[in-house]
């Protein structure tokens, strides 16, 4: 990052930190699809549950300043629509200008920090619903780990039901996150079985009073034609921090954005962080992915 940004930030966040809602209310929106059929969104909300790794390197993402230069380089790229993230992150790159004209979606609960004894206990911990519509945001992200052990996700069920309905209220995107898992001496895991992902995507998607604004975030798995005949609500697929080849992964999410219903990728790690640290050339391969109208 400049010199001279490192210090326009710093200088705003300690000065001036009135500067944010004012960048927030002179951002550019667009409309959600914009005459696309398909979405290319960069997640960038993984740092707050202290996920810092990204393949195998455990503080990947530990510079912030690290982070906003990969971000902007992503965003500045020709077919990526928008951003999800955290309060911290969205306001740093309006303060740094790079959301004009972009989809942003505030991501909702991160309380469920990675490795903890509570983990499963995923509160709202980051962005609310007024705070979305005053900041004029596109929707907000919940993650919805159904623990089959636990009974902290009763909690998270209701939470995340009520802020589907808030959002839905206000005409907002309510995307939704759902897994179905298991704590195990390594820590939570998510069944990735076609059956896993079904029913969590059956739970997930009757969230709140009405679904009519609910999209749903889900993984690339085998029999992905099978998982898409489990909803009719639009569903994004998520990146996740893949351990195999680019050109596997790239295939995977080739094949699985032809199926009908899905509209686009969600991805964060996987082209921020690719293995030759090249974000440019990562996004315009998986933008090139998509389906346009």
């Amino acid at each position: 990052m400049r010199d001279e940004d490192r210090r326009k930030l710093s200088e705003y966040r300690a000065r001036y930190p009135e500067k944010i809602a004012q960048a927030a209310a002179e951002r550019r929106r667009r409309p959600l699809l914009a005459g696309r059929d398909q979405l290319l969104i960069i997640a960038a909300d993984h740092a707050a549950r202290g996920a810092l790794a990204v393949r195998g390197r455990p503080m990947a993402m530990a510079s912030r300043f690290d982070l906003l230069d990969r971000l902007c380089a992503a965003l500045a790229r020709p077919g990526v629509d928008g951003l999800l993230a955290t309060p911290d992150i969205i306001e740093d790159l309006l303060l740094l200008g790079a959301l004009d004209d972009k989809v942003v979606v505030g991501s909702m609960n991160r309380g469920g920090v990675h490795g903890t004894a509570f983990e499963f206990d995923d509160r709202f911990t980051a962005y609310d619903t007024d705070t979305i519509v005053r900041m004029g945001l596109d929707g907000g992200k919940m993650l919805c780990r159904v623990g089959l052990d636990s009974a902290e996700t009763v909690r998270t069920l209701e939470a995340c039901a009520g802020a589907v309905t808030s959002l839905a209220r206000q005409g907002l995107v309510a995307m939704v996150e759902p897994f179905w898992s298991r704590r195990d001496e390594g820590g939570v895991r998510h069944d990735l079985s076609p059956e896993g992902v079904i029913h969590s995507i059956h739970v997930g998607q009757a969230l709140g009073a009405t679904s009519a604004h609910t999209w749903l975030k889900i993984p690339v798995i085998d029999e992905m034609e099978r998982v898409m005949e489990a909803t009719t609500l639009p569903t994004l697929l998520l990146g996740g921090d893949p351990t195999v080849a680019p050109d596997q992964v790239y295939s995977s999410w080739s094949k699985a954005l032809r199926l009908p219903g899905v509209r686009g990728l969600v991805v964060g790690r996987a082209l921020l962080y690719p293995p030759d640290d090249d974000v440019a050339a990562a996004v315009d391969i998986a933008a090139g992915l998509l389906e346009v109208s």
